[in-house]
């Protein structure tokens, strides 16, 4: 017969009780939790960096040197490297010289509209006079909307402006022609230099439109519209407007 242990139990007793124990001691560890490892996010864009040059930067931030795909609008985007670009009206008397004024200052020039502004959607988009000969405040909306396309893309904004009016210059639209006292549309090409006056009107319009009664500002309606447009987003006022005068043009063929 088996002696007993030192405490006075049986050693198959004792056997059993370190096995009861642990079991109950395998039943208290909680079990691993598997970890749901969160998906990484995606690294967050530098701003845009211009590259050492002697050329003047645009705002002493943004380099001049970006790329026009559009031949025919190549001649007509004044692309020359300034800080501040204002020519104080000087070529407003000559013909064809907006091809010689900046493409900063057009738009800028297209952005100081009257108080009245245009009926879109039913509603009149007034400005009340707030920008109309305001340059200087405009150029500051401008660079403000420049600095947020530079933290959001990367990108040079200067490059993101041309690559926005080459996607929103219509190649056709319609005009009346009268012939025997009958009035028709006719589809007819357009001009290089009315494509950019159209583009640089309806990226204005657009900017005024989405800051109207919003809480966005004009510089963020403005970056906006711009990043749009250079997507060949649909949800962009100016795409909109340049495929619907193209539409109009293919109706009229």
């Amino acid at each position: 017969m088996a002696e007993d242990n030192a405490i006075g139990v049986p050693e198959n007793k004792a056997s059993e009780k370190q096995a009861a124990a642990k079991v109950e001691a395998q039943q208290a560890t909680p079990k691993p939790v598997k970890r749901i490892r969160a998906p990484k996010a995606a690294p967050e864009k530098a701003a845009y960096t211009a590259a050492p040059t002697n050329k003047p930067l645009l705002f002493n931030k943004f380099s001049f040197d970006v790329e026009v795909a559009d031949l025919s609008l190549r001649n007509q985007i004044n692309l020359k490297a300034i800080a501040y670009p204002v020519s104080h009206g000087r070529l407003s008397q000559k013909s064809f010289a907006k091809a010689s004024i900046n493409i900063i200052e057009r738009l800028e020039n297209s952005l100081m509209r009257g108080g009245t502004g245009g009926k879109v959607g039913g509603h009149v988009i007034r400005t009340e006079g707030r920008l109309q000969g305001r340059k200087m405040k405009v150029t500051k909306i401008i660079e403000n909307a420049f600095d947020i396309i530079s933290k959001q893309n990367g990108k040079n904004p200067i490059q993101v402006l041309v690559r926005a009016l080459e996607n929103s210059a219509p190649i056709e639209d319609t005009t009346r022609v009268v012939y025997g006292g009958i009035t028709s549309n006719v589809a007819v090409d357009i001009s290089a230099s009315r494509r950019l006056d159209i583009a640089l009107r309806n990226v204005a319009m657009a900017t005024i439109i989405n800051a109207f009664k919003n809480k966005r500002t004009l510089a963020q309606a403005l970056a906006n519209e711009m990043i749009l447009a250079s997507n060949m987003d649909i949800n962009s006022y100016a795409i909109k407007r340049k495929n619907e005068i193209e539409r109009m043009a293919r109706s009229a063929k």
